[in-house]
């Protein structure tokens, strides 16, 4: 089996593989955010490309998160925070989510095989899943407005390193291969690597840095969001 890294949606068409399992990853902070709202409780999360979609949901009385640009949308009832969703919200429900990236990113991949959240935060359950359904593996970085994101690479790398290592994995490509080294060579010291990167200047400049931390911590969940196409919905499977 191979594993390969999209490093934007915009380069997606050239990576898309029918029969592999797709890993969206939005580290900074749509996938991270996913991760800890499920393992908090949360039932399902409908993930909507547009503003006007998240909207209209919340006017038929759904919870939604929606975040621009790093900011909560006013109408919005959580951000795009992984401390946002805490058990005592959202626990047993169900919640529309839009995200300036990651959730156009899973709309994009929908017609692969399998479709999946990922963040350090889930790595090894996310390895484990694809493990369990042996199929190629693409991780589809979401990047920031279809360009390249060194936090989303880093991820991709992660995983294609943990794969790599069970034996039952090879390299796809050259993006995989860069991941990798990007990740072998910064893995000890994540935060001061990724602090000169325009995503962390857009969290300092909204004062939103607090969640890097708990962004970049590895495996803290079991749990894998997978998207259900016929619903648009993420649960647990």
């Amino acid at each position: 089996m191979k594993i390969d890294v999209c490093f934007s949606p915009a380069l997606y068409p050239v990576y898309h593989n029918s029969e592999a399992v797709v890993v969206v990853v939005d580290i900074f902070r749509a996938t991270t955010t996913m991760a800890a709202a499920f393992s908090n409780g949360v039932r399902s999360i409908r993930p909507v490309a547009t503003v006007e979609e998240a909207q209209d949901y919340k006017v038929k009385g759904w919870l939604v998160g929606a975040e621009r640009n790093v900011m909560r949308c006013p109408f919005a009832d959580f951000g795009n925070s992984p401390f946002d969703y805490t058990p005592e919200k959202v626990s047993g429900k169900d919640v529309v989510f839009t995200t300036t990236n990651g959730t156009r990113a899973i709309t994009i991949a929908k017609s692969a095989y399998r479709v999946i959240t990922g963040a350090f935060i889930n790595l090894q359950a996310v390895a484990d899943y694809c493990l369990l359904h042996r199929h190629d593996v693409v991780v589809l970085c979401s990047g920031w407005q279809d360009k390249i994101n060194i936090e989303d690479t880093l991820f991709g790398g992660a995983l294609t390193d943990v794969l790599l290592q069970t034996g039952l994995y090879e390299t796809a490509g050259d993006a995989a291969v860069i991941a990798k080294d990007m990740w072998e060579a910064h893995k000890d010291n994540l935060i001061a690597f990724l602090d000169p990167t325009e995503h962390m200047a857009r969290l300092r400049a909204n004062h939103l840095e607090d969640a890097v931390p708990y962004c970049l911590s590895l495996s803290l969940t079991g749990k894998v969001p997978e998207l259900i196409v016929e619903d648009n919905t993420l649960i647990l499977r």
